[in-house]
């Protein structure tokens, strides 16, 4: 049997015991921070807080220590202050250093090599990783010198997150608006995971329901909303893998660090999954695809007419797991079932050339569709089959990429 719960140099906790110098820089942005700082906490980080002067007349350092209960240094010379001891140690114990939010000032300061506050020192003096979140004016962000100032850090090995595309606190809207905190969070995951057990694996995962069209208006769908397969696509994300992620429509925000590809229906998905796969070393089909689209779909909308009845004459579909060359590509593939649960999904691995297969019953109300929890059995080519229990789908992802990780090695 598998061991649960086996997770590869505890990638599930990514997070957990980790160092994070976060620099909080004067940028009306700062509120941003507070948030981040308190989920960082919350997934089981160390953060220290370093904050310019600037910094401290939007956010209070109070606000801070209430949230990470450490010490937040503004002033490296104060007496009570860790680096007015030892001014590199929380470069030394640093797992990253992030700056956010960015402003020009310190992305200049940064780039030319000074070192004049808790932030720029630290940064001098780290050998972690360092990740650039910008928060400025459109205008300021343009600008030739900043634009150098970025490239010369990005020369040097500086991660940049963002900035985003948004309304900017000057009421103009352009490039400068500081990424949110899921995106944030993302990036320092991507930047830890340099050393997983997937590092520079391409796996592909597709997610959602497929849509065919009946006319301009209608379409045969299904319940997907695709949080499986997105679970999935951060969790290799998380392991250090190059991660594509097709998917239909959805309600969910697009992972960060991940290459998102939208699709509608079940043939623009086999035509994108055949490219995608054709330098892949991981298929993970989590999508639910339609079986049967209309034989034709309308240009107009069709009107109810005066008929108590309606029939739509449907063609079946591709296989698309089943016609993506296995050859070189270890295949992973779902069974949502309502009854004859493990002999259905017996059939479908054999049937589809799968190396592993995830079951679950979709008449369960914790582990149907658009629960953040699922309880599934893989089953792999071998026969052997492991029932997990219920788990949040992000670890049932790990526990489909710890048996992938086992056949690479």
């Amino acid at each position: 049997m598998w061991p649960v719960g086996n997770f590869k140099n505890n990638m599930i906790d990514l997070l957990k015991n980790k160092h994070i110098a976060l620099g909080v820089t004067g940028s009306i942005a700062c509120y941003k921070s507070v948030d981040l700082a308190s989920k960082l906490t919350q997934a089981g980080a160390m953060v220290d807080v370093l904050m310019t002067a600037e910094a401290t007349k939007f956010v209070s350092p109070l606000t801070f220590r209430s949230i990470t209960h450490r010490p937040v240094i503004v002033d490296i010379f104060a007496p009570e202050s860790e680096l007015s001891i030892n001014h590199v140690a929380i470069a030394e114990r640093a797992s990253v250093v992030m700056i956010a939010p960015a402003t020009a000032n310190t992305i200049a300061k940064l780039a030319h090599g000074l070192a004049d506050d808790a932030i720029t020192t630290t940064i001098l003096a780290t050998q972690a990783p360092i990740i650039i979140a910008p928060a400025m004016d459109a205008n300021m962000y343009e600008n030739a010198a900043t634009q150098q100032n970025v490239a010369t850090l990005l020369e040097r090995g500086f991660v940049f997150a963002g900035p985003a595309k948004g309304r900017l606190a000057s009421g103009l809207t352009g490039l400068g608006r500081m990424l949110e905190t899921p995106d944030l969070l993302g990036c320092i995951k991507g930047v830890l995971s340099r050393e997983g057990d997937l590092v520079n694996r391409k796996i592909v995962v597709s997610a959602g329901g497929t849509q065919e069209p009946i006319d301009p208006v209608r379409v045969i769908a299904n319940h997907s909303t695709g949080k499986m397969g997105y679970a999935l696509a951060e969790a290799a994300r998380d392991r250090g893998a190059v991660v594509s992620l097709v998917t239909t429509p959805t309600a969910l925000d697009d992972p960060f660090g991940v290459n998102v590809i939208k699709v509608r229906t079940a043939l623009e998905m086999r035509s994108v999954l055949l490219h995608q796969c054709a330098d892949a070393d991981v298929l993970i089909m989590a999508a639910a695809v339609a079986d049967w689209r209309p034989v034709e779909t309308s240009s107009h909308k069709l009107k109810k007419g005066a008929s108590d009845t309606w029939s739509i004459d449907l063609v079946k579909n591709p296989d698309i797991l089943a016609e993506i060359p296995g050859e070189g590509l270890i295949k992973v593939g779902f069974a949502a079932e309502s009854e004859d649960l493990l002999a259905n999904a017996q059939s479908k691995l054999v049937n589809k050339g799968l190396h592993l297969i995830a079951a679950n019953d979709i008449t369960a109300s914790d582990s149907g569709f658009g629960t953040d929890t699922n309880r599934v059995t893989l089953i792999d080519r071998d026969g052997q089959a492991t029932e997990l229990p219920l788990l949040t789908k992000y670890e049932v992802s790990h526990e489909i990429l710890d048996r992938v990780a086992k056949v690479f090695a």
